[in-house]
């Protein structure tokens, strides 16, 4: 069965750009042309992907965005945003969004970073590995973490990160080789969305939990998975 993505966006050319070129590659295609819309169709019928303009009529993306998060933390989140909008795009990671690309964008690169996600928020390791810190668990088979045996609310970026940080302990990870593992792309000259993606990872794992620290800043180079005050 083909798997759904969602385009939300009010400009129609947009919408029949990414439909043209998301179908083509095997994907069924839903639109809506506003945020009031695009939060009706995902209660209609859910999709695994949603592509989602920042500046929307009704209810804008970042709106839509949160609210997305607030049913669902898992639902794959990429958005679309003004070249010159940076300060909506790292308010859109930090509320959860996963990707984002830049207007204009190239359609095949589109499909790629909705592939891309839709592989990671589907991937489950054969071995269904079960990692145990102290406070921490990871559970890849469940792609689940609790917390001081509380359920971690992680997106499907968020998890990711994490797991590749505890299967890689103890070593510093620069921005560019999280951004080939975990994002899967050349995101040269965006590592303020690794930056992004760690803040709100930290802040999950350590904020008013016992003093036990996990992801540090390792400056100049990028950051490091260590287990400090257990």
């Amino acid at each position: 069965m083909s798997l759904t993505v969602l385009v939300v966006d009010d400009d129609a050319n947009i919408r029949d750009i990414c439909r043209l070129y998301l179908t083509q590659d095997g994907f069924r295609v839903d639109e809506a042309a506003d945020g009031r819309a695009g939060l009706e169709a995902i209660a209609r019928r859910p999709p695994d992907v949603v592509v989602l303009d920042i500046m929307l009529p009704e209810v804008d993306g970042i709106a839509v965005l949160t609210e997305i998060r607030r049913r669902d933390q898992w639902l794959p989140v990429l958005l679309l945003t003004a070249l010159g909008d940076e300060e909506e795009r790292i308010k859109g990671l930090t509320l959860g969004a996963d990707d984002y690309l830049t207007k204009p964008f190239s359609p095949r690169e589109l499909v790629a970073r909705v592939r891309a996600l839709v592989r990671r928020s589907t991937l489950v390791p054969p071995s269904g590995q079960v990692w145990r810190v102290p406070g921490l668990v990871v559970d890849e088979g469940r792609r689940q973490a609790w917390r001081d045996g509380e359920p971690l609310a992680l997106t499907p970026r968020e998890f990711d990160l994490l797991a590749y940080f505890i299967r890689h302990p103890n070593q510093t990870l620069s921005r560019s080789q999280l951004l080939e593992n975990v994002w899967g792309f050349d995101f040269e000259g965006e590592d303020r969305t690794v930056d992004v993606h760690i803040t709100r990872l930290r802040a999950k794992l350590e904020d008013g939990r016992g003093g036990i620290r996990y992801l540090h800043t390792v400056w100049g180079v990028g950051y490091r998975f260590e287990v400090v005050g257990a």
